[in-house]
Parts: C-alpha cells; sequence; structure tokens
C-alpha cells in the first residue's frame, strides 16, 4: 500500500501528513548550530590528519632521496642550482651589463641554410635545368 502512495504522490507523502495536521518539524537553531560546529570541527580534523599523512610520506621519501643521494655521491639540486647562479655572478663581477646568453646552433647563419636548399633542390632537377639555374 506505501507503494501505491508514494508513486502516486511522487515522493511528496512526507508533505501530505503535515497538510491534514500532522505534527510539523520545529527547526531549533542552536541545534543546527551545534551539527554545524561538529560538521565544521571534523572537516578541521580531517584536513590535519591528511596534512600529517602527507608530511610524514615527503618525510619518508626524502630519507629515500637522501640514501640515493648518498650511494651515488650526488648533491641536493638547491645545491647544486645555488653554485651555479654563483658562478654566474663571479663571472659577470666586473661588466656592468648582465652576462650574454649563448647563441644557439643555426640562429645567424641563414644564408648557409638558403645555400644547402638551394643545393638539396637542384639535386632533384634534371640536367639541363640545372646548368640553366646555375647560369
Amino acid at each position: 500500500m506505501n507503494f501505491v502512495m508514494k508513486a502516486a504522490l511522487g515522493g511528496a507523502g512526507k508533505d501530505v501528513g503535515k497538510m491534514l495536521g500532522g505534527e510539523a518539524e520545529e527547526k531549533d537553531p542552536e541545534a543546527e548550530k551545534e551539527k554545524e560546529e561538529e560538521r565544521q570541527e571534523a572537516l578541521r580534523q580531517q584536513e590535519e590528519e591528511r596534512k600529517d599523512k602527507y608530511n610524514k610520506m615527503e618525510a619518508e621519501r626524502e630519507k629515500v632521496r637522501q640514501g640515493i643521494r648518498d650511494k651515488y655521491g650526488l648533491k641536493k639540486r638547491e645545491v647544486v642550482e645555488a653554485e651555479a647562479e654563483a658562478a654566474m655572478e663571479q663571472a659577470s663581477e666586473g661588466s656592468l651589463t648582465r652576462p650574454k646568453k649563448a647563441v644557439p646552433a643555426g640562429c645567424g647563419d641563414e644564408e648557409e641554410e638558403e645555400e644547402g636548399i638551394m643545393d638539396t633542390v637542384m639535386k632533384y632537377l634534371p640536367g639541363p635545368l640545372q646548368d640553366m639555374l646555375k647560369k
């Protein structure tokens, strides 16, 4: 019978009781505040537990990393970067401008590349056309 009632009303069975004069639930603001505070506290505790777990895992990873560094004689990345920066600063101590960056290979050699392209194209052309283009 309940099934037929729910199907007919589409899930509005709770509201029917209120409409007929049944007991209406009174919302207690204090109870709602307490529930909200408990929920917030639970969220804070979960967040703290998650952070503690993360810190513990990160500490374990760092132990493994340090073991590998010790085994193979590697330096920490931060130390290596600091030494590289110090070397760059020493190289540019006497100049007023920043140090020049190395020019990548191929930059500024455009004429040579064009000649290389022409040579490549010439290889695929028949003999008489090559003679005409060489002149």
